[in-house]
């Protein structure tokens, strides 16, 4: 009697990407890739938060079609390292926060579709909305958090926007968007702000360097005077001996 081979279903290819630019302008670009930094300098010590941002999350099995591409977002529980896509029914951790850098091509989106599958397919702990020249948004900076299945905007607390998942207040400032720490009450550096912090204390070390060589070498010329004084002591001492018949 033949056994007939069970056929292997056919491994999937989930795309990498979606054909779309990460963002609509270089300020949009520019804000995303810094929230992504900022997060990721947050979360240095801890192996076990992935961040990232226009990534691909895929959130139906076998379905290349469904999937999703936040702007920035946070996964607790998630390894830190680099992917090629987000699989959540293979990592089996879901997305907990989502930030959205609204523009006019995505403010429809980001407001109704997305809001949508944030809350009700992916259950997105919580998710903001900011918008860096204030056209679309009212206020330019949105926040809810997922409570009972549903929405809720979160209160504000001393005009930021306090979030429990990272632990960090959100603030509006002009075109930026700022990290704020309530503990330290100190805001996260930007990147620019820590490579110019890392380029003054390199300088501050290489200034500390010059003096102490400075210093040695100062020591070195004394220490080479005192040598050079007591040899013109010695021959006082030798010629005197000399004249008085030693």
């Amino acid at each position: 009697m033949a056994v007939i081979a069970k056929k292997k279903p056919n491994k999937i290819d989930y795309p990498t990407s979606d054909g779309k630019p990460m963002a609509e302008t270089d300020f949009h670009r520019v804000l995303i890739v810094d929230l992504i930094d900022r997060l990721n300098y947050w979360y240095a010590d801890d192996p076990k938060t992935y961040v990232s941002g226009d990534l691909l999350v895929f959130y139906e099995k076998g379905n290349r079609r469904k999937h999703v591409a936040p702007d920035v977002f946070v996964v607790p529980g998630a390894a830190k390292k680099l992917r090629k896509n987000y699989l959540i029914w293979k990592e089996r951790k879901r997305l907990k926060w989502i930030t959205e850098v609204t523009s006019e091509s995505t403010r429809n989106e980001d407001t109704a579709g997305k809001f949508i599958l944030y809350r009700d397919i992916l259950k997105v702990d919580e998710y903001f909305m900011f918008d860096p020249f204030g056209d679309y948004l009212h206020p330019q900076l949105k926040g809810y958090r997922l409570v009972q299945g549903d929405y809720v905007p979160i209160v504000p607390v001393n005009g930021r926007l306090p979030s429990q998942i990272i632990g960090l207040h959100l603030e509006a400032s002009g075109r930026h968007l700022l990290l704020y720490d309530p503990v330290t009450r100190k805001y996260l550096p930007t990147t620019q702000e820590r490579a110019d912090r890392e380029a003054q204390r390199a300088e501050q070390e290489t200034q500390r360097a010059e003096q102490e060589t400075q210093r040695a070498e100062q020591e070195k010329e004394r220490a080479d005077s005192a040598e050079r004084e007591v040899e013109r002591l010695r021959h006082e001492i030798e010629k005197h001996r000399r004249r008085n018949g030693a």
